[in-house]
């Protein structure tokens, strides 16, 4: 049964997509199976996991109004295949807009994902979930089938107080439509050591959140800004990098903390 994860962060521009695909990639690369679901209607997720969101079939559009099922909707870019972190994408694209309308009236509304993923989640280990950066139906999907919330964050002042407004978000959802949603983690993303206040802030998520602070540490990298652009995650496009290794190694991470309890 796999565990499935959201990658969410209401705050814009801080890494949610460069964490999800690469995230997806490390994890294939240390052998597990993976779903990469792409909620965002800018597709990004999508064409930086090699995949043509023009050229879709059926997109998680399809699936949220139950015209498609995951089974037939997802693919396999022949890119990560040939990188050697192949993993399947449930893709998305500029229609996917137009379902915040049509789920609207209809029944189940915040569960649709849950309900399709449900029919797959023996296939793979891990489901991860790429958030648009607000909380709108298509992010109440994405939390109410999820165990748990991943939250890519730099290490500036203003993303401290974005934070407290996700982790509020994440209780009501808890208490109101999922009860096994937690936050999983913390992971410091585009981190330069040499900037003294990104270092404080790092030292004040630590001595907050504790274990819900991730070990690994992604750096800003300039061949993880260049992967998207030729349709790749960073761990495929350039696997040398400090910025490729270290979502490796955070992946591999994540597989150690599934082993050992998330919530341990």
């Amino acid at each position: 049964m796999a565990k499935i994860f959201c990658v969410a962060n209401q705050k814009g521009g801080v890494g949610k997509t460069t964490t999800t695909v690469n995230l997806a990639a490390g994890l294939a690369k240390v052998g597990q199976r993976v779903l990469m679901v792409d909620l965002d209607p800018q597709g990004n997720a999508t064409m930086g996991s090699g995949v043509d969101k023009r050229t879709l079939t059926h997109t998680v559009y399809d699936v949220l109004l139950e015209s498609a099922s995951v089974a037939q909707a997802r693919v396999t870019s022949q890119k990560l295949i040939d990188g050697g972190c192949s993993y399947d994408v449930l893709g998305a694209n500029r229609e996917l807009a137009g379902a915040e309308v049509e789920l609207v009236d209809v029944e189940r509304r915040e569960r649709r994902l849950r309900e399709a993923i449900n029919a797959v989640d023996t296939e793979y280990d891990f489901v991860l979930i790429d958030c648009p950066p607000s909380l709108s139906m298509l992010t109440l999907n994405g939390l109410c089938c999820a165990h748990g919330v991943i939250v890519p964050m730099q290490c500036e002042y203003f993303a401290l107080e974005g934070l407290t407004d996700l982790v509020n978000t994440i209780k009501q959802v808890h208490a109101n439509l999922n009860r096994d949603l937690e936050l999983i983690g913390l992971l410091r993303v585009m981190f330069d050591p040499r900037i003294t206040l990104q270092q404080q802030v790092s030292d004040q998520l630590k001595s907050h959140f504790g274990n819900k602070v991730f070990d690994t540490v992604i750096p800003r990298n300039v061949r993880l800004a260049e992967a998207p652009s030729y349709g790749l995650p960073g761990v495929v496009f350039d696997p040398s990098s400090k910025g490729a290794q270290a979502f490796v190694t955070f992946a591999q991470e994540m597989v150690d903390r599934l082993h050992q309890g998330l919530a341990a």
